[in-house]
């Protein structure tokens, strides 16, 4: 996986922004340090989702496990449409997949290759890319927004069902319970247009000494 550093002014602008608008999460900037959001630039667009797919409802050390097998089915670190496509059910299966994800995955590889639009995302408005992706069986909204951030660099992307993000922010704000989409929506509102790093910081804030959490 090859890993590119943000544009480091545009990183700076967000950073000071966020500074000015809400002081929780400047409380949050200064004990986490400098934005370190990185987005991946190996392989392609496809092998990205497919990634994003083994990560869905497990966790990340069992979702590392899986791809690392699935490469080794498949022959190659960025698995192809057709590799996909051609591979044997057994195969996958014994590479951890269930079978719910195998459909979604050749779901997606089928329409990867019959004119899902994948390389011409990049150039598309976030909107516009989640409504491509969900129309895929298996892609929600949380998995396009994880595409946008960590695929295409988009700055302004909240994933208000992030179960990290609601966690981070109940305890960053004092909050007696998880707070709902509507509620982070209404406080995002100040963060604007650089949300993807305020929900960086956020997810940051969860390790230990990022966040001292509210009385």
């Amino acid at each position: 996986m090859r890993l590119v550093p943000l544009n480091a002014v545009e990183v700076d602008r967000a950073v000071r922004h966020l500074r000015r608008r809400d002081p929780v999460l400047a409380a949050i900037i200064s004990r986490v340090g400098r934005c370190a959001w990185e987005t991946e630039r190996a392989g392609s667009a496809f092998s990205s989702l497919v990634e994003a797919m083994l990560y869905q409802q497990i966790t990340g050390k069992a979702a590392a496990s899986v791809h690392r097998r699935l490469r080794g089915v498949l022959g190659r670190r960025h698995p192809r449409p057709q590799e996909i496509l051609a591979a044997s059910t057994r195969a996958l299966r014994g590479a951890g997949l269930s079978r719910q994800k195998i459909a979604y995955m050749r779901d997606l590889a089928a329409r990867a290759g019959d004119g899902l639009p994948l390389r011409g995302l990049s150039r598309r408005p976030d909107e516009e890319v989640i409504e491509a992706l969900c129309a895929v069986k298996g892609i929600g909204r949380w998995t396009a927004e994880m595409f946008l951030i960590f695929r295409l660099g988009r700055l302004d992307v909240l994933p208000v069902d992030d179960y990290g993000v609601r966690k981070a922010a109940q305890r960053a704000y004092g909050l007696r319970e998880l707070p709902d989409a509507r509620w982070l929506r209404e406080k995002g509102e100040a963060w604007r247009p650089y949300r993807t790093v305020a929900s960086w910081y956020l997810w940051r804030s969860l390790e230990p000494g990022g966040v001292e959490p509210a009385e």
